[in-house]
């Protein structure tokens, strides 16, 4: 069996509102859509945006983000202090850059509008 990864899914509160971070931020492109479903072309793996079924969202209180353990590393090909600076601009919470020793990439972690964590990795 020959195995590829194609697509992570993030289930989320509201589609609308990630589709348009991710699309204004990093420049996806949207594959698919409908009410309650985006697909976003993020290079070698998709990212797909699923609505929570109304079930689970009534017992959601509003301003809630959610704790997960799930990360999306975007590499760029820019300043990673300037693309960071960038993010602050638009109120996006942003970490410090930070990297690691005998490592060749700059990291900064940020949060999107629902607490999903993603990370900017850009080489030294």
């Amino acid at each position: 069996m020959n195995v590829t990864f194609d697509t992570i899914i993030l289930y989320v509160k509201n589609v609308e509102l990630l589709k348009n971070f991710y699309v204004e931020n990093f420049h996806l492109q949207v594959m698919e859509e409908d009410a309650v479903w985006v697909l976003l072309n993020a290079g070698n793996v998709n990212i797909g945006l699923h609505k929570i079924g109304d079930e689970y969202l009534e017992k959601i209180k509003a301003g809630h983000t959610f704790d997960n353990n799930t990360k999306l590393v975007f590499n760029i090909d820019v300043d990673i202090e300037s693309a960071r600076n960038e993010f602050l601009s638009k109120n996006i919470q942003m970490r410090e850059v930070k990297t690691f020793d005998h490592y060749d990439f700059w990291l900064c972690d940020g949060t999107d509008p629902e607490g999903n964590v993603f990370q900017l990795k850009s080489k030294k």
